[in-house]
């Protein structure tokens, strides 16, 4: 496993496309409102993008259709979106990517539209808190093993089950890099592979369900829901290690 190390020069390239994703978060959240549909949604999304003179980086990555991936409810990863027109009560994931001068930004929300419910509220917040506090927990030396126990134990003390086979991820000069990041231990020892260094750049993303963690993809070959059938969240930072501590760059 090769894991690229930034150097202070490369890591203030990231912070624009980063800090482009946050801009692009905030406004999505501004906007997702009863009666607005996905696809005007992925439109702001992307007009705000091309206007600061970068590109959505998820169009056509790998084959994926529109700018933003965006899941509502029991869609918890890689939503399509279409036509549908949200609805009080719905929860709204939205993940953005962001290309500015061949470097790379990642992030992710899941919210809620008008009155949603207690559970639903929960399960976004321990998105969000899981991500947090795994952040707090970033220091030179320690093992991305170590770091993936740190998620799955904060996300099952909140009473959910992590999302299986998808995971956080390096970032640069490619959207997805190496180190791969899931949010549970895959049976391997904690004190197995790489440590975290100096002038690393990755993306923490906790994907949440609420009774069974296994995926099922949907018939549109995207969208990730779990077999329990339940609504799902997610959230993600970009993070760099800068003078041996985790700085967000898509946090604004």
């Amino acid at each position: 496993m090769s894991i690229n190390i930034r150097n202070h020069k490369e890591i203030d390239f990231l912070r624009k496309p980063n800090r482009l994703v946050g801009e692009t978060l905030q406004l999505l959240s501004q906007h997702a409102q009863e009666g607005v549909s996905l696809l005007e949604l992925d439109k702001i999304a992307e007009d705000f993008i091309c206007k600061n003179g970068a590109r959505p980086a998820f169009k056509g990555l790998y084959g994926f259709p529109n700018a933003v991936c965006i899941s509502v409810n029991a869609v918890i990863i890689h939503g399509i979106p279409n036509g549908y027109l949200l609805k009080n009560g719905d929860i709204v994931g939205f993940d953005v990517g962001v290309e500015y001068e061949g470097w790379y930004g990642d992030g992710a929300v899941t919210l809620g539209v008008g009155e949603i419910s207690s559970k639903d509220k929960e399960l976004i917040a321990c998105a969000k808190d899981t991500l947090y506090e795994a952040i707090d927990h970033i220091k030179v030396g320690l093992r991305f093993k170590e770091l993936s126990g740190i998620i799955e134990a904060a996300i099952l003390k909140r009473g959910f089950v992590p999302l299986k086979g998808f995971c956080g991820h390096g970032i640069g000069r490619k959207p997805h890099e190496e180190p791969e990041i899931p949010n549970y231990l895959d049976g391997r020892a904690i004190s197995s592979g790489p440590k975290i260094k100096e002038g690393m750049v990755f993306c923490l993303e906790p994907m949440i369900c609420q009774s069974d963690g296994e995926p099922k993809i949907l018939d549109d070959k995207w969208g990730v829901v779990s077999v329990d059938g339940l609504n799902g969240s997610h959230y993600e930072h970009t993070i760099a290690v800068v003078n041996g501590k985790p700085e967000i760059l898509t946090e604004i």
